[in-house]
């Protein structure tokens, strides 16, 4: 699914189970904090040059942030772009897509416009308001850059294009940021966003919110290609390779951000719990990234993972972190992350059914392909206790335990249904394939997908690390936590849905971030109540 309101591409390769297989505590005037810009017109608030190099961490000596007092902090209006433009009126990228606080960041920006200003939002509560300005530029200069480049090799689009401008992020708070492009001077006006994590240097103590920045890339069609298809749209030309090196075609450049991220921000924000924000890449890298974190979660839509940050989860896990999958379709395919020109880890390969083909493949690594598929078959089952099944379905969610503690204050009763909220794709707990117990099934839909009749479940387990395990088993959660009532949402949810997410969303947040779930409240099964037998005759 690519983007805000989009319409899912033909799932080439990408079907169901056949079967198992070999504050900051500062407050900040605006313009306080230093940009530095290489080749262009000073920034507000230019402070000189910044001591950090690009991505490096700086010492961790600033405070901590303090969730609730940044949520304090004034909101801004106006935030939300209006006037996208045409398609090449402006549009950029960071060469990055994260880096620590106080660290610098290059952007790539082309536009027809002469001039252009950089502003930086962070996402979040802010009383209702959703963001906050919490830095701009000045006037910088505007230049048209090269069309899209495709490598043949790998049908990979990227943008070959020079750096416009190095931003500094010193006085930035960690969080997760959209950074807008403004047209100036332009005939017509011009609006796109550039997304960017200022990640946590540490996460003890802390839920981490993963932004899944790999899966917003290989549903990128910005050159018209992505690992789904190529200019014809048909699976057999697609992409075996993306490039962090251009802007996201959808959502006015944010990606898939906000749509499957953002609610579930805005929420776990207002909440003020302790948080730290992260990017799947940087699990990756780092492998204490997570030493001591309360909570790792999972937003909407995070498909593609490599193994270093399947390995590195799994290992906080396995010592009590706990771990809140709040979509379908997670950690489904393996990827592999290299260089470009640009930078490390910008491009992410991922060759599917024809990892054979891949030259890493050849020299020894892991197979770009469904972790549950040989050779190497690693079921996502195992470290998420569900898996994806099928797509496409929009289903009623269907609820089994109402009297279990994560549905408290939902006032929902046994067998009562909410419309469409499975959907697009979902996962269910399948026991012929690795499956952490004890688990609680809390939800068990049925769902009749390209006529396969199967079922959504929601799933509850504690392991014996006294992590807590959640899984919503649909990819519309995080969607439907800002449906209301008097008005129906994306796919048909409505209020309804909404009040019952929310609920069962902020159940979990808590619960996750005071420690160890699964010490707290061990799950109870209730696996041999919906699956007699690890095997399809044993649906009920």
């Amino acid at each position: 699914m690519d983007g805000a309101g989009g319409a899912y591409p033909a799932k080439g390769g990408h079907s169901a189970a056949r079967g198992p297989a070999a504050g900051p505590g500062r407050r900040q005037v605006l313009g306080a904090a230093a940009a530095l810009v290489l080749g262009g017109a000073a920034t507000a608030g230019s402070g000189g040059t910044a001591s950090a190099a690009a991505g490096s961490a700086p010492p961790d000596t600033g405070p901590r942030l303090d969730v609730r007092a940044e949520n304090r902090l004034p909101g801004a209006t106006g935030w939300r772009i209006t006037t996208p433009g045409t398609a090449r009126a402006l549009e950029g990228f960071a060469d990055q897509c994260s880096v620590p606080p106080g660290g610098t960041v290059g952007l790539r920006v082309s536009t027809t416009a002469p001039r252009f200003t950089v502003t930086a939002f962070r996402i979040g509560w802010y009383g209702g308001a959703g963001a906050r300005l919490v830095w701009r530029s000045g006037e910088l200069p505007g230049r048209l850059q090269r069309r899209a480049r495709m490598s043949p090799e790998t049908r990979m689009a990227h943008a070959d294009w020079e750096q416009t401008t190095r931003l500094s992020t010193v006085g930035w708070p960690e969080g997760c940021y959209l950074l807008r492009l403004d047209a100036v001077g332009a005939r017509k006006p011009a609006q796109r966003y550039v997304p960017l994590t200022v990640r946590s240097t540490s996460t003890a103590g802390r839920s981490v919110f993963v932004n899944a920045v790999g899966t917003w890339q290989a549903y990128n069609r910005w050159g018209d290609a992505d690992l789904y298809g190529g200019p014809d749209s048909r699976y057999a030309s697609r992409s075996l390779a993306v490039s962090f090196d251009r802007p996201y075609r959808s959502a006015h450049g944010a990606g898939q951000f906000p749509r499957f991220e953002e609610p579930l921000l805005r929420l776990a924000e207002r909440l003020g719990l302790p948080l730290a924000y992260a990017t799947g890449p940087d699990l990756a890298r780092e492998p204490e990234l997570l030493r001591g974190a309360r909570a790792v979660l999972s937003p909407g839509h995070d498909e593609y993972w490599s193994p270093e940050q399947r390995r590195h989860v799994a290992a906080a896990r396995d010592r009590g972190t706990n771990l809140a999958v709040f979509g379908a379709n997670c950690c489904y395919r393996r990827v592999r992350f290299e260089s470009s020109a640009v930078g490390a880890r910008r491009v992410m390969v991922c060759y599917k059914t024809d990892y054979a083909r891949d030259p890493g493949f050849r020299k020894g690594l892991p197979p770009t392909r469904e972790f549950r598929h040989g050779p190497a078959p690693e079921p996502e089952s195992a470290l998420l206790g569900v898996l994806y099944d099928g797509y496409p379905v929009d289903a009623p969610y269907v609820v089994t335990r109402p009297d279990h503690w994560l549905l408290a204050g939902t006032g929902a009763a046994a067998g009562d249904a909410f419309a469409h909220l499975v959907g697009v794709e979902y996962d269910r707990l399948d026991l012929r394939y690795p499956t952490p117990r004890p688990a609680e099934i809390l939800a068990h839909s049925p769902v009749v997908s390209k006529g396969r009749a199967s079922f959504a479940d929601t799933v509850y387990a504690s392991l014996p690390s006294g992590a807590g395990l959640f899984a919503t088993g649909t990819m519309r959660w995080v969607e439907a936590l800002e449906a209301r009532d008097g008005g129906k949402g994306n796919h048909g949810l409505d209020g309804k849905a909404g009040a019952f997410t929310r609920t069962v969303t902020e159940n979990v947040l808590r619960a996750f971030a005071a420690g160890p779930a699964g010490h707290a409240r061990p799950a109870q099964d209730n696996v041999a109540h919906h699956y007699q037998a690890p095997d399809r005759a044993g649906l009920r």
